[in-house]
């Protein structure tokens, strides 16, 4: 934490709103709320807040209105008044509001009016008016003894209903101070839903008493892995890891996440991703062998067995789990379950003869749907990731989407409820930026536009479909997020994005004014001392392509500011020329460039590197489309020039497919000397990310001998090179997907993703 940078921005503050009056500047002020209001209007004149305003609220709001309380006067020099006299903040109910969470601010010079059908409208109302407040109320530091705020009418509800944040604890534990703060930035941002990922593989980290080996044994792993899981070989750090909450702090912080209008869903993994367990309890396996909890990343072959004594140990650690979370959800996870161990099982196989099912993804279908009526019978539902549809669905569960759209599109159309959390848009451990010294992460590229650009709604569904989208959550997994500041990093300013997508309607929805209220919102998040990822002032590139001439422009998303740019090598300074037109690419070039202000460089340096070569702007034909959430640039995008990431394969660079086996011809126009073809697959296996085994080129004019190239599948990056000599107007490869995944992998069971670069031909 920066303690220097903190107290520099509160002294600042301090000198700016230490005045007695409030400045007129503040009659400019333009709302910058985080997410966007529905309907907004200015008014002429301020509400002067002072130690006169007096608080008028009744037992209907008193979540919101002793928030907004505590929040105005904890540390504050400024007091609100407790006897009769002065302007009032007033708390009004309106039952004939349709939406339970929404509000109307109303600013006069007189009133400040919160008019809402419940506490939890009023609550979202306090966050919009927190937000039009001096940041120095954050921190408990407003030294000034009034302040003036704008006078409006804001008119806001959500979107969706469910609005939600995941944390992994089990790859990673983390304080309950951290906690805390987490749920914070959800109620500031009007999510609604906590989902704590509380058990797995590498670790468990909530106090079960009736079984304490759970918190000896399980909570508890010998050493963790070094570096990425792609990496080899492994290395580990040889230093024992763990921890987990008691139940008095889970208690604690569940009611800390009521006042906030925060529900938590615990998550307990089954009956896959439950190695810590089964370590702490062999039984519950079906092996009856002692194991450890796993060191390193992956899915992991142990899996609950289907005996009754699994079901008693599950149902004794739910009724614990329900006395804690009063959640109407409970999720049970379901996902990456491998079944080898099912098939080699005499148990499990007597219990898929007993129940008459057809096989081991019946039988977690069964296991899924037991647990389901036992909850159901407790009067609480399942949430379980889209892993539950197989083997059909347990009949009143809730699917959490993740594999793409698929499983949401699936679950709807079964009339079954559906949260939205596909990898593409909502894995907040994925890259943010392309720069070079970015934190490790899982690997995929999700910048902050692409989050800001979700729809939670698959346009494969109908209208009457579409109600059982409930909404949509972003996901932290916490594999290579080792301290809060990685988590921090992480997570803003995505879960801002991720708000407005779950909150906002789509018209009020402009990505270039979020940018300038992400801006303003980053003042809130610099005195709170949060480790946010600040990528607003980069320079962006975009391809542009007119039959075979290729141009390269330039944009950034803050406003006021240049570009300045280099194509030597060099790094631009404060004297390079400013950008203003698109960089004609008729050569190979390194393009530099950075976002400059009249004073000096604001964002990081853009680099882009161009290469030319024989193939560049020409005609390429695909057998099949790439997948649309990895579309990247299209099919033009194999032979533009520019590579992909080394780490990121969803940037734009790289094309996705899904299982499916490629047949790429590039047309060179003219018959051609062709001395070299070069290309790259990736091939992080962690991800279902798997390069092909050979790859095979074909020329039109050549001595009709095929050319097969047997790939070396060990490496993160895997190149394909072919030099030979030929003469040839179009040249084919044939890329055959590398198939199904095998058991124990990651994804296991499923088709394997091809990810392709560009083509190189010289």
């Amino acid at each position: 934490m920066n303690n220097n940078r903190l107290s520099l921005v509160l002294i600042f503050i301090c000198i700016v709103f230490s005045c007695s009056t409030p400045s007129t500047s503040l009659d400019s002020i333009v709302p910058n709320i985080v997410p966007v209001p529905m309907k907004q209007k200015m008014k002429e004149g301020q509400f002067s807040m002072s130690s006169k305003t007096r608080l008028n609220y009744n037992e209907d709001f008193k979540i919101s209105a002793r928030f907004l309380e505590s929040y105005l006067t904890n540390g504050n020099q400024m007091k609100l008044n407790e006897g009769e006299g002065g302007n009032v903040i007033s708390f009004e109910k309106d039952e004939q509001m349709e939406n339970a969470e929404g509000y109307k601010l109303v600013v006069s010079s007189e009133e400040i009016k919160i008019i809402a059908p419940t506490d939890q409208g009023a609550f979202y109302a306090v966050q919009s008016l927190r937000q039009l407040l001096p940041v120095s109320f954050e921190t408990g530091s407003y030294k000034g003894s009034e302040v003036g705020i704008k006078c409006m009418e804001i008119e806001d509800e959500p979107q969706f209903s469910y609005r939600g944040m995941h944390l992994d604890v089990g790859r990673h534990f983390f304080s309950t101070t951290f906690i805390k703060q987490y749920i914070d930035a959800l109620a500031m941002l009007k999510m609604n839903t906590f989902h704590w990922h509380l058990t797995e593989d590498q670790g468990w980290r909530i106090e079960i008493k009736k079984y304490p080996r759970l918190n000896e044994i399980a909570a508890y792993r010998k050493e963790t892995l070094v570096g990425h899981y792609n990496d080899q070989p492994h290395q580990f750090d040889g230093k024992r890891y763990g921890g987990f909450y008691t139940q008095e702090e889970i208690k604690d912080i569940v009611e800390y996440a009521y006042n906030r209008n925060v529900t938590i869903i615990p998550e307990i993994e089954m009956p896959g991703h439950s190695q810590a367990a089964i370590a702490a309890y062999p039984e519950l396996g079906c092996t009856d062998e002692p194991i450890e909890v796993a060191t390193k990343w992956g899915v992991f072959e142990e899996i609950y067995c289907t005996k009754e004594e699994t079901f008693a140990f599950v149902e004794d650690v739910l009724d614990e789990v329900l006395t804690l979370f009063p959640s109407k959800y409970i999720h049970i996870g379901g996902d990456e379950a491998p079944k080898t161990r099912w098939k080699n099982c005499s148990d499990c196989q007597r219990r898929i003869k007993e129940e008459g099912l057809k096989d081991e993804h019946e039988l977690q279908s069964y296991f899924i749907s037991r647990v389901e009526k036992y909850l159901n019978g407790k009067g609480r539902q399942i949430i379980g990731w889209d892993e539950i549809l197989e083997g059909g669905l347990a009949p009143n569960a809730t699917v959490m989407s993740w594999r793409g759209t698929k499983g949401a599109v699936a679950a709807a159309k079964e009339r079954h409820n559906v949260i939205n959390t596909t990898t593409s848009h909502c894995y907040f451990d994925y890259y943010q930026s392309t720069n070079e010294g970015e934190p490790i992460a899982i690997g995929g590229f999700l910048p902050l536009e692409k989050v800001y650009g979700f729809n939670p709604i698959p346009e494969e569904l109908n209208e009457d479909e579409q109600k059982y989208v409930l909404g949509a959550q972003g996901n932290v997994w916490t594999e290579y997020m080792s301290t809060e500041d990685n988590v921090e990093y992480m997570v803003y300013p995505r879960i801002m994005a991720m708000s407005e997508v779950v909150w906002s309607k789509d018209e009020n929805k402009d990505y270039d004014d979020f940018v300038s209220r992400v801006e303003k919102f980053n003042e809130r998040l610099d005195v709170l001392d949060v480790n946010y990822a600040n990528h607003i002032y980069e320079v962006g590139g975009e391809l542009h392509t007119e039959g075979v001439i290729q141009s390269f422009a330039l944009k950034t998303v803050t406003k006021d500011k240049d570009i300045r740019y280099t194509t030597d090598g060099s790094d631009p300074n404060i004297l390079s020329q400013i950008y203003k037109e698109p960089i004609a690419m008729t050569k190979s070039m390194v393009i530099k460039a950075a976002v400059f202000n009249a004073e000096k460089q604001l964002g990081g340096l853009f680099k882009q590197e161009f290469k030319y070569h024989k193939a560049v702007g020409k005609k390429l034909t695909l057998n099949v489309q790439p997948n649309k959430t990895y579309g990247g640039r299209g099919e033009k995008g194999l032979i533009n020039g520019i590579n992909g990431s080394n780490a990121r394969f969803g940037d734009k660079e790289w094309l996705g497919f899904w299982g499916d086996d490629l047949e790429i011809t590039i047309d060179l126009g003219e018959i051609t000397e062709i001395k070299s073809i070069e290309t790259r697959f990736h091939n992080a296996n962690g991800q279902w990310v798997y390069a092909p085994k050979t790859m095979e080129i074909l020329f039109d004019k050549d001595d009709g001998i095929p050319s097969v190239i047997i790939l070396d599948s060990n490496e993160l990056i895997v190149k394909a090179k072919l030099e030979k000599i030929a003469k040839s107007r179009y040249i084919t490869l044939k890329v055959p997907s590398f198939g199904i995944i095998p058991e124990g992998s990651q994804g296991a069971g499923s088709k394997a993703w091809t990810f392709i670069d560009e083509i190189v031909v010289n």
